[in-house]
């Protein structure tokens, strides 16, 4: 059999089997290959897509999504001169074999319907080898994700090995970050960009910022700006995604019903949007968030793009702090709040400790901008929730390659010390 995966192979597959009880035919539009990222290393060139629960269940005939599957599109297409093998569990250390995902639907079908399944699951799989001169493409079955998924795809031959992490977008899901095209801007600003290739110059710039979020109209200081991260689609929101951050979602019926639900029942709500905050006079062009087990307690970044490059870089300024719990407030739309930890140095400490672990922070630093506030006498962001700082914003730079612990820079800008040694009026 032809290992190119074609919409006429899906298409042909679900007819065949469509008369198994619970499932009918179905016709395929293969628009995840439209939406899919390309990337070159060497004489190999990768193409993804991760498909929502309605082109998995078209293509499969099944609701995968349902049993929490999520089809991830791969096309390797080899110039090289050795043959290469894709590694499964790169994608998902718990990926579903064709065989294991073809018996969970199997239900009380007969022995021929269930063979019949059985080779439509095998043929829609990603088959190895990827020999010189060959295109292969297929899907590998991972555990479902909302609305983005990083696609580490990690292929070996003898002596060598191409490796491959990209960020991709599952459609359906309305990310906030949508309202902005930011990633557009990113790679084609459309406006005058300062690009800093030397580090003296950027602290600098950082060290300019203003030293907080603000309300709407600028009137009122919020949360410090205490995070700046340097990267894209290609290093940087892979390694957040990869540690385990997750977007969040806008601000629509379907989230705050959503929202309203998980409080009352405990259950998580890993992409639940957040407040807007205003920097560069508008709302934050993204968020991120790595939840706890219920909606209450989250650690949540919000971030901004600059217009600032580092060595071509985006420049994103950023805000961090773990929400603890949930109160009521006269300062909210919706009279309702995340309380936030005062100690807002303790998100920003955890993210940094994090992202050493995600493989591609290549460089980390400390500068000032945001002002020491003694545990004595914190300040107050927009919902009076007080906060104590050691004044300082963390930058993170990050890169395609994987670095290892040891090779991680430290920027010799500013050595970290707790604030809450300072005496209050001492200068920190």
């Amino acid at each position: 059999m032809n290992r190119i995966l074609t919409p006429v192979l899906a298409v042909l597959s679900a007819c065949v089997f469509g008369g198994c009880a619970g499932m009918s035919p179905t016709v395929v539009v293969p628009g995840y290959q439209n939406r899919a990222v390309t990337r070159t290393e060497g004489g190999v060139q990768v193409s993804t897509a991760a498909l929502s629960p309605e082109e998995s269940a078209t293509i499969y005939g099944v609701p995968l999504a349902d049993r929490k599957i999520q089809p991830v599109w791969i096309e390797v297409e080899n110039h090289e001169d050795r043959s290469y093998f894709l590694l499964s569990p790169g994608l998902d250390p718990n990926f579903f074999p064709a065989s294991e995902a073809a018996d969970a639907f199997a239900g009380a079908a007969s022995l021929d319907q269930r063979a019949e399944l059985d080779r439509r699951f095998r043929a829609l799989a990603f088959h190895n080898p990827v020999r010189p001169g060959e295109k292969v493409a297929g899907f590998v079955l991972t555990n479902l994700s909302e609305g983005a998924k990083l696609v580490q795809i990690d292929l070996v031959a003898k002596e060598r090995a191409r490796t491959f992490s990209i960020f991709v977008a599952v459609p359906g899901f309305e990310a906030d970050y949508k309202r902005s095209q930011v990633f557009k801007r990113a790679a084609d600003p459309g406006e005058p960009t300062v690009n800093y290739t030397d580090d003296a110059s950027l602290r600098a710039a950082i060290e300019a910022l203003p030293c907080c979020a603000t309300n709407e109209d600028g009137s009122k200081n919020g949360d410090p700006l205490n995070l700046v991260i340097v990267g894209g689609l290609d290093d940087a929101f892979p390694a957040l995604v990869r540690r385990g951050w997750s977007l969040t979602e806008q601000k629509w019926s379907g989230s705050i019903r959503r929202m309203i639900s998980a409080a009352l029942s405990g259950e998580p709500y890993v992409n639940a949007p957040v407040s807007d905050l205003y920097l560069f006079g508008r709302a934050q062009d993204l968020a991120l968030q790595k939840a706890r087990g219920d909606i209450h307690q989250r650690n949540h970044m919000r971030l901004w793009l600059s217009n600032m490059r580092y060595h071509d870089k985006p420049v994103w300024v950023g805000q961090i702090s773990r929400d603890i719990g949930i109160r009521l407030t006269w300062h909210s739309s919706t009279f309702t709040t995340h309380k936030i930890d005062p100690d807002v140095d303790e998100a920003r400490t955890a993210l940094t400790e994090d992202m050493t672990y995600s493989q591609n922070l290549a460089k980390i630093g400390l500068v000032t901008g945001v002002g020491a506030a003694h545990e004595d006498a914190p300040r107050k962001n927009l919902t009076t929730d007080p906060y104590f700082t050691d004044g300082y914003r963390v930058v993170l730079v990050f890169d395609r390659s994987p670095t290892s612990l040891s090779d991680i820079e430290v920027l010799p800008w500013i050595t970290p010390y707790r604030v809450i040694h300072v005496t209050p009026g001492e200068k920190p």
